[in-house]
């Protein structure tokens, strides 16, 4: 298991969360990183410390996927699913083995797992932008999480806008949710869970 300082940002890496937001500001959440209060509270509603498999969709430059892996056990694996080139390169450079970085979409979850000899996730974990893209992608994206994951798994979806609430319940049924005001900016918190 590495240290904990290499789990930590680096400054480098926020400067480059900061110019992916610049340059893709629609696939990109935030002008800046999630704070660790939105990243506490992200760990405890999905359960990530009984976990076996999780799966991240946009981790961006990794501040949450240090922050789950940190809560996960030391036999659990956390897949990391990010469409932004310059991104994954940054992910890649974590000396966590259970990490596992993916580039690719998010609508491609069935075929990804399928790749690296996956099982069905436990929790799926996403900050991607619902509210910035077409909404035909945003509900493509939901049915792909809710098919591959565990009967009983979770998604958690932390959101500045509220659009992926009335997509996730047309897929998943009701949510239950949250604020986290500790974040710039707030985010809600949504949760459901697979029947």
């Amino acid at each position: 298991m590495p240290s904990l300082d290499k789990l930590r940002p680096q400054p480098d890496d926020r400067f480059a969360f900061f110019t992916g937001f610049l340059k893709r500001p629609r696939e990109v959440g935030s002008i800046i990183p999630s704070s660790r209060f939105l990243e506490r509270r992200v760990t405890r509603t999905a359960g990530l410390g009984t976990a076996k498999l999780v799966v991240e969709l946009g981790p961006g430059t990794g501040g949450t996927t240090r922050s789950f892996l940190r809560a996960m056990q030391p036999d659990a694996k956390l897949l990391a699913i990010e469409i932004n080139p310059h991104f994954v390169g940054v992910l890649r450079r974590s000396p966590d083995p259970r990490l596992i970085v993916h580039h690719g979409s998010a609508t491609d979850l069935r075929p990804i797992l399928d790749k690296h000899e996956l099982p069905a996730p436990d929790a799926i974990l996403s900050g991607i932008p619902f509210s910035t893209m077409p909404r035909a992608l945003g509900r493509e994206i939901l049915r792909a999480v809710h098919d591959v994951l565990e009967p009983g798994g979770c998604f958690v979806a932390y959101q500045v806008r509220d659009v992926v609430e009335g997509l996730g319940n047309e897929v998943f049924g009701h949510a239950s949710k949250q604020t986290e005001l500790l974040n710039v900016p707030p985010m809600r918190v949504y949760r459901w869970e697979k029947r």
